[in-house]
């Protein structure tokens, strides 16, 4: 998950004079130091590119804009507009690999560089619709009525996807992670139409490209669904969301699959005890299997950094 943000004081300071958050995202110099910044205080073993899962609906031809205080904004929503009149603008995203040779240039060999991109499943909720919603209700209703005009919007998010991250891991990212972060407001039928079947179709192009190259599937919220995303999208590891208990996904997804996570944001602010025994019981769940330790989702801002520097005192005096 994001490592960078506000709850980091450098990270405050360089977003307060570059300006909003589309600013730094394109500016290669300023999201390269943000991508390191976390690093230079925690020696993280990974390091996750600064960016956004939204700059794909912006190089497909959506204006892509974040108000004061507000989330995206995607105009003009597709749920009024046929994703034909959109015109493709794939310069809007050289800033981010521009960003990923700056970082790959900065990193040591012992850290890894992960890149990401958002499934087209979430990426379709916001174009669809607009801007994010609680739950996606905008698009599920698309969806239903009109499958056919839906899929070709998750067949182009796809295909620039596959192309998006594939010049990601030209330009230096060692592996990558597909975000799906709203996958848990659909039904077990939608959820394999449009979250299981693209990403199998992504991560199928990326291996033939790129084979290797690990893919980091997150279907956040998928719940007893997580078994068959498991088998079926191919992915070569699982970002687990703090939902799920980790005792359950150790038994029920394949034996030898990796996973990431998946300790609860929460958690990592309350700290103490809570925090302790959390961390403790998330690493007894995989005895046995490849466990990159991180968050179940992003770390929030009010974080305190006390807590994260207990984190990762725990983690690395269990390994």
């Amino acid at each position: 998950m994001r490592q960078a943000g506000r709850y980091l004081p450098e990270y405050r300071a360089l977003r307060a004079e570059k300006g909003g958050f589309l600013d730094l995202v394109n500016d290669s110099d300023a999201a390269a130091e943000v991508t390191v910044q976390p690093l230079r205080r925690f020696g993280f073993d990974g390091a996750i590119l600064f960016s956004d899962i939204l700059m794909v609906p912006s190089a497909m031809g959506q204006m892509l804009s974040f108000g004061v205080g507000e989330g995206p904004a995607l105009a003009p929503p597709l749920v009024d507009s046929a994703l034909s009149a959109l015109e493709a603008v794939p310069v809007r995203l050289e800033p981010v690999y521009g960003t990923v040779r700056k970082v790959a240039a900065m990193l040591s060999p012992q850290t890894t560089f992960l890149g990401f991109a958002g499934s087209p499943w979430t990426v379709a909720t916001y174009m669809v619709a607009g801007h994010g919603s609680k739950d996606q209700a905008e698009t599920r209703r698309y969806a239903y009525r009109d499958p056919q005009a839906f899929a070709e919007i998750i067949d182009a998010i796809a295909a620039l996807t596959i192309e998006y991250v594939g010049k990601q891991i030209e330009a230096g990212v060692e592996a990558v992670q597909l975000f799906d972060s709203w996958s848990g407001s659909l039904s077990p039928a939608q959820f394999e139409r449009w979250v299981i079947a693209p990403n199998a179709a992504i991560t199928a192009a990326l291996h033939a490209r790129y084979p290797d190259t690990p893919i980091i599937g997150f279907p956040k919220g998928a719940g007893a669904k997580l078994a068959a995303y498991a088998r079926e999208t191919g992915v070569d590891a699982l970002g687990l969301d703090e939902t799920l208990d980790p005792v359950w996904a150790n038994a029920t997804i394949p034996q030898d699959m990796p996973v990431q996570g998946n300790l609860d944001p929460l958690a990592l602010i309350t700290g103490g005890e809570t925090l302790d025994l959390a961390i403790d019981r998330i690493i007894a769940a995989f005895p046995d299997r490849p466990h990159v330790f991180n968050l179940g989702h992003g770390i929030l801002q009010d974080t305190p950094i006390s807590h994260v520097d207990r984190l990762l005192a725990r983690v690395r005096g269990a390994v």
